[in-house]
């Protein structure tokens, strides 16, 4: 028992403490931006009692993004602060599953999010493009359960992997910090880089594909507004669009690059490198789902409503 409440149980560094606190603030604002839009639609659903495709992807990214925000914060402190008993499998064999599954369905329906927005507004003449925009609201709710089960067969394997990881390297008893692995690098771990990795690149290769089809039919048509000078609002509204096309774009690529380093800096020990990774990767659930908040009228509406509200309660303290 003593052992159990000894000071090695508690070897949290400043550089723990410090990165936690970060970690744990941007956890926050991601959960309440996530809770917000989750918040709003739902309740717009029992209002109307109708959902459109749009408000099904949104819905379903804001769910995932708070569980994987939670679940990664929950992580980070009970390897902090508990980590003797953190360590005890299969408890990180589960947060990896866990981890990997809620990763991959958020990386999935943004890319679904970013080819519904790319066959609903691009306009291109090719039959199937045609037949697209014609089917893909009645594909969205198959798209985003095939979203589940390819990360559901992801999430299979890397328990699977890291199971067997766990119990062929007996050995590793040394508590690490929460950035990391208590197994060393060796060839059970290749194979859930390969397959990570392979997932992180194929949806990145989805969203760059939808958003260089977008970027490309919106830009031709405000070229062949501005040939017909028919200055009026969609002009604004096309440009609006580009600009927040760009933006997620922009995101969604240092994303994947943090993504792919983390695999590269898995089994480093304490390194600011790593740590500045973790915290991108923390800002890319907020940073998006505000961009996806007020690129909404519904939602943007309500934010505004909600903080004017607060607003008004301060002042009248």
């Amino acid at each position: 028992m003593e052992e159990c409440y000894s000071p090695e149980g508690f070897n949290a560094t400043l550089h723990d403490t410090v990165a936690l606190i970060i970690i744990t603030l941007q956890t926050f604002a991601g959960l309440w931006i996530n809770a917000f839009i989750v918040y709003v639609l739902c309740t717009a659903w029992l209002k109307k009692k109708s959902f459109n495709s749009n408000e099904k992807i949104v819905l379903f990214l804001g769910c995932t993004r708070f569980l994987y925000l939670s679940i990664t914060w929950v992580y980070c402190i009970l390897s902090i602060v508990y980590p003797w008993h953190f360590y005890a499998q299969p408890i990180p064999q589960l947060f990896a599953a866990i981890q990997t599954f809620l990763n991959n369905s958020n990386l999935w329906v943004s890319a679904c999010l970013c080819g519904f927005y790319c066959v609903k507004i691009a306009n291109f003449r090719h039959n199937f493009f045609t037949y697209l925009k014609f089917k893909i609201d009645r594909m969205v709710p198959w798209l985003l359960l095939g979203s589940l089960l390819l990360s559901l067969v992801i999430c299979i394997l890397v328990y699977d992997i890291t199971n067997k990881a766990h119990c062929n390297i007996s050995n590793s008893t040394t508590p690490g910090n929460f950035w990391r692995l208590t197994v060393r690098m060796d060839e059970h771990l290749f194979p859930i880089f390969f397959i990570s990795g392979f997932g992180f690149a194929i949806s990145f290769l989805a969203v760059m594909s939808s958003t260089l089809l977008l970027l490309f039919s919106l830009w031709k048509h405000k070229c062949k507004m501005q040939t017909n000078s028919a200055k009026d609002l969609s002009m604004d509204a096309h440009m609006k669009a580009m600009k927040s096309i760009l933006f997620f774009f922009l995101i969604y690529s240092i994303n994947f690059v943090c993504l792919i380093l983390t695999l590269i800096y898995a089994t480093k020990k304490e390194n600011p490198v790593a740590f500045l990774i973790l915290v991108f990767q923390y800002v890319f659930p907020a940073v998006h789902s505000l961009t996806l908040i007020f690129s909404n009228p519904k939602l943007e509406k309500s934010l505004l409503r909600a903080l004017s509200c607060v607003k008004c309660k301060v002042c009248m303290r």
